[in-house]
């Protein structure tokens, strides 16, 4: 069987499994699933003036990902930024000075055999995800957003998930709720990648 190099297993629970790894809140709730908005873009500017200013040239890509980035998908109001640094464990090279302009840090945990750091930002309200280079989460998460959009089947099918998880019990995981809709959208775009082979690997073999 062959397997697209991004591909992960589906696994339902990785975000409530993921608490633990928790070192702080965020400073601003999520908020609820709404219509795109076309502002977010701009918002995203935002961080990433605040970003450059902070850290400059250690910040070696700053990209903005996720549903916010994607016009015509609906989203939590809060814009997720993959920020690429050149050693995301060299904390002391970064970390204080994304404190001083008003980071937080609320996840200190590995994603996809990756170091990872989360951090989130009161205005707008964002969640700076910090990675080095060649991490495997922020090549999927573009893989995700570019598939979706050209792909207005698979946004309305996403807008489905996300409405359905957001009327889901309160005491489950909103990103959990959602995670067999990703795991099948990014099937699809793995099979359809021009560049790597990927045999089906449909959820009912991998769970």
């Amino acid at each position: 069987m062959q397997t697209h190099p991004l591909w992960r297993p589906f696994n339902p629970g990785a975000n409530a499994a993921r608490q633990g790894e928790r070192v702080a809140s965020r400073q601003t709730a999520p908020g609820a699933v709404q219509a795109h908005d076309e502002d977010w873009g701009e918002q995203f500017e935002g961080t990433r003036r605040v970003l450059t200013e902070s850290i400059g040239d250690l910040a070696l890509s700053i990209s903005h990902v996720g549903s916010t980035s994607v016009p015509g998908l609906a989203a939590k109001p809060v814009i997720d930024v993959d920020l690429i640094v050149p050693d995301v464990e060299d904390e002391h090279s970064y970390m204080r000075r994304l404190d001083a302009a008003g980071f937080r840090l609320i996840f200190r945990d590995v994603m996809s055999g990756d170091p990872h750091r989360q951090l989130t930002f009161a205005r707008p309200n964002t969640n700076l995800h910090v990675w080095s280079p060649g991490a495997i989460e922020p090549q999927r998460h573009v893989v995700f957003a570019d598939w979706l959009r050209t792909n207005p089947t698979d946004r309305l099918r996403y807008n489905a998930a996300k409405a359905a998880a957001s009327a889901g019990d309160g005491s489950a995981r909103y990103n959990d709720l959602k995670a067999a809709a990703v795991y099948d959208i990014y099937e699809r775009a793995f099979a359809a990648d021009a560049h790597h082979a990927h045999d089906p690997h449909p959820r009912a073999l991998v769970e």
